[in-house]
């Protein structure tokens, strides 16, 4: 007689922070996000670059307490212009405009 075993698999929810590894990486992300025009999901991917680079030092390079920014950039909600230009500076970042390639009405 054998005994019906059921093993057991431990996963973890995914975390984009934990392939965020070099700044092309992060660029490459970053890009992929802004083509989507969705200020919450922006929100969520600088979250996500700030987990991978840690909270901490973007909490004192931007002034703002980690329990802020960890509300922020949660992708729940859409932090405020100010906020995000100031995580984006902290993280090194610089936002560009280019003229979209086709235009919609």
């Amino acid at each position: 007689m054998t005994k019906n075993v059921k093993s057991r698999i431990n996963t973890r929810p995914f975390d984009a922070a934990n392939y965020l590894g070099s700044e092309e990486e992060i660029a490459k992300y970053l890009e992929l996000v802004l083509e989507d025009n969705d200020s919450t999901l922006l929100a969520a991917a600088l979250g996500d670059i700030a987990r991978a680079r840690g909270m901490t030092q973007l909490a004192k390079d931007t002034g703002l307490s980690r329990e802020s920014l960890y509300r922020s950039l949660s992708g729940e909600r859409v932090p405020s212009g100010d906020t995000l230009l100031r995580v984006i500076h902290a993280l090194g970042f610089r936002l560009g405009i280019q003229p979209q390639t086709t235009r919609s009405s």
